[in-house]
């Protein structure tokens, strides 16, 4: 399956939908759905709700996040808000600033 980059040094603004994996290496600015897996990397940051599969965070997320599967944060993550996904971690060295919704 081939994945949809974002990669470092861009910034996109406005609604980004794919039918691949995502993943987020630069900036994204507006909103981000996709069916499949989500990756925002180490120095990614995303200013947008996301919609998707699993999703892991390295990097920063300022926005909402619906999962229909898992979020995991990784050490280093910055999320400030809302996360609803039937399972979440938090790893040692991640901030998150938010309420969590495990209700599917």
């Amino acid at each position: 399956m081939a994945s949809t980059v974002i990669g470092a040094g861009i910034t996109i603004e406005g609604e980004v939908t794919s039918e691949d994996d995502v993943v987020v290496a630069g900036t994204l600015r507006g909103k981000l759905s996709t069916k499949e897996a989500i990756t925002v990397e180490t120095g990614g940051a995303v200013e947008a709700d996301i919609h998707g599969g699993p999703v892991q965070i390295a990097g920063n997320v300022t926005g909402n996040i619906t999962s229909t599967d898992r979020v995991d944060l990784q050490n280093g993550a910055k999320v400030v808000g809302n996360v609803k996904a039937t399972r979440i971690t938090i790893a040692d060295g991640a901030q998150f600033k938010g309420n969590v919704d495990m209700d599917v």
